[in-house]
């Protein structure tokens, strides 16, 4: 007899958690199992999902799948690579097309099935693939298209669905229905996974590991760290639970005593270290080779990995001071699923592409998780499950509400180079996209430095183009969907306020980790989060990243500027950025422009148009 399960085979995808968010918020239990996983196992569910992936069904490294699993009477649903991988087996074709799409979408559906049941014949979905079903398997019939491309597939006798958009994310408008119909529908589940026997495993989970032991919370004041406490508060003696607050030197204006003030509210006793010192002069070892000072360093994945070593060296040394046996204590993180998910962590999936190294998942964090030391009861959840955690132990909805902010603080918001990024394509590419955006009367630019993106599944680092001119939001953010699908070789559009600007950029003013770039970010950050709180807007805004990167929009060269990113996104892997006089009120952006401007130093300020894929809500 079948359990009241799923499987969610996983192909790679970086979404794949989000599959996997989504299926509990109906209601269903899900496990994440490789695609090679034995017969027997699978045949212990009641329903089968396969996940996208960054491989072509068709290559040599594809991953290894049971090639018994479309026949064993379970109802199947491929998404994207699964999709393709279901056309495969059955004797269709998949190809490389000169066209990708990696957006949101409109698609053709047929409603005369139990997948689409109860939905109109248009649909807006996120497509995020470079091949394509070119033939149709025997016995599979097309169930929806986007202009030429096969966007679903069915086989009714076997109950084997394909889609080939993103049915889990938010920019598939109606993505919950479809999945709901898969579950309900097609599958026939009961939906008795509740949101009361997720919290009961997460406080299991923490005494399970913990016991009678010291464990040391690592607290950076926002959310996803609190609700780690709240949830070791509500588990275990508060006696046994030891709070640390690091300044690295690279947080907010203020937030040090902020934080100090919010975690008093869960009664745990904190010690606040200022370590900024510590931080400036940090160096790691990579492959056996030392590298730079922190503060001269420019690569964001190192970075990254200098942070977290010494975050993680820090926090050791607090914990001989605190008397606490190393070897005996756990090490507590509220890292959340994403954060895994994008810096590939064996924990989800070994075939997953890095997105970004995350700064709670470094070589030493491994090395304490093998040892079974670490603790991160946040792991299975997302970040809207997390905030709502929260609220169900009774956090304050300042604590809960606050704005997102990476472990690394401002440290990888600040674009760190020596010298512009102008591969031999630079010079074309320019020239391309003043043709592709004269039909609108707006002058493009490429910005001569790199920022992280997802497309197709991977990471890429891509140039960034800066729009200027006048138009409304709607046509400045359809023309940001419409660049990346075009330049493969941009993830990020973005709109310059302020005069027209038609010039071609070719240098940057070098930046690395200075006192004078952290201050500068500090303070227009500080600008942004203020007038999001006058206005009333932080909760309508998910993210709210204010970016510094090295580029003055004049004959000077010594000036930097001032990127905004307000992002909308409820499961924190894909999402849209707000559309000023819509989702926020456009004097709150006119106030916000006008006082980072009044700072002599910032050349100008840019607005991100960038919906996720194709660009990271981080800039690096």
């Amino acid at each position: 007899m079948t359990n009241e399960k799923i499987a969610l085979l996983d192909a790679g995808a970086q979404y794949g958690k989000v599959i996997d968010r989504r299926i509990r918020d109906l209601n269903v239990e899900c496990d994440i199992l490789s695609m090679d996983t034995n017969t027997t196992i699978l045949q212990q569910y009641k329903g089968i999902i396969i996940s996208g992936g960054p491989s072509s069904v068709y290559a040599l490294n594809a991953p290894k799948y049971n090639k018994n699993v479309f026949d064993l009477g379970i109802p199947v649903l491929g998404i994207c690579y699964g999709m393709q991988l279901m056309n495969y087996h059955f004797g269709g074709t998949v190809e490389k097309k000169a066209r990708r799409e990696d957006c949101q979408m409109q698609i053709q559906i047929k409603t005369d099935n139990l997948l689409f049941e109860g939905l109109t014949q248009t649909q807006d979905v996120l497509m995020s693939h470079g091949d394509s079903i070119t033939v149709v398997a025997d016995d599979f019939e097309i169930i929806a298209e986007s202009t030429g491309i096969i966007a679903g597939v069915r086989n009714k006798e076997k109950k084997l669905y394909g889609v080939q958009f993103h049915p889990e994310v938010d920019l598939t408008k109606f993505g919950k229905k479809i999945v709901d119909n898969f579950l309900y529908k097609i599958c026939k589940f009961s939906g008795n996974y509740t949101k009361e026997s997720q919290l009961n495993s997460s406080v299991k989970y923490i005494q399970n590991m913990i016991g009678d032991k010291d464990v040391l919370v690592l607290v950076s004041g926002g959310v996803d760290s609190s609700v780690c406490a709240a949830l070791l508060a509500k588990a275990i003696n508060h006696s046994q639970i030891h709070a640390l607050h690091i300044n690295t030197g690279f947080m907010r204006l203020n937030e040090s005593c902020q934080v100090e003030h919010d975690l008093k509210k869960l009664n745990l006793d904190l010690k606040v270290v200022d370590a900024s010192d510590a931080f400036y002069n940090a160096t790691t070892t990579i492959d056996g080779i030392k590298t730079d000072k922190l503060s001269e360093v420019v690569s964001p994945e190192i970075k990254r990995k200098i942070i977290g070593d010494c975050f993680m060296k820090v926090a050791e040394e607090e914990i001989k001071n605190l008397n606490l046996d190393m070897d005996k204590t756990f090490i507590a993180q509220g890292t959340l699923r994403p954060d895994l998910i994008e810096s590939a962590s064996g924990i989800v999936s070994s075939s997953a592409e890095v997105i970004k190294t995350h700064h709670n998942d470094s070589e030493l964090v491994r090395e304490k998780r093998e040892k079974g030391m670490v603790v991160e009861p946040n792991k299975d959840l997302h970040k809207d499950e997390v905030r709502m955690v929260g609220k169900y132990l009774g956090l304050s909805d300042g604590l809960v509400w606050r704005q997102p902010f990476p472990g690394p603080g401002l440290a990888i918001r600040i674009i760190c180079a020596h010298e512009p990024y102008m591969d031999k394509d630079f010079q074309e590419t320019n020239a391309h996209l003043d043709e592709f955006v004269a039909k609108y009367n707006l002058n493009a630019t490429l910005l001569p430095f790199k920022t992280v993106g997802v497309q197709g599944d991977s990471r890429t680092y891509n140039y960034a183009v800066g729009l200027s001119g006048k138009a409304p939001w709607s046509v400045l953010m359809n023309i940001a969907k419409e660049i990346p699908q075009y330049f493969h070789n941009i993830n990020r559009v973005v709109y310059i306020f302020g005069q027209e600007y038609t010039k071609t950029i070719s240098k940057i003013t070098p930046t690395k980790l200075t006192h004078d770039a952290i201050v500068q970010l500090q303070r227009a950050d500080d600008i942004v989060n203020k007038n999001l709180m006058k206005y009333n807007a932080m909760r309508k805004i998910a993210q709210a990243p204010v970016i510094l990167f090295p580029v003055s929009f004049d004959k000077e060269n010594k000036r930097r500027s001032i990127a905004i990113r307000l992002f909308i996104t409820n499961d924190f892997m894909t999402g849209v950025p707000a559309v000023p006089g819509e989702d926020i009120p456009q004097e709150c952006m006119d106030e916000i422009t006008e006082e980072i401007l009044r700072d002599s130093s910032i050349s100008r300020v840019v607005y991100d148009l960038t919906p996720k894929p194709p660009g990271t809500v981080e800039w690096e």
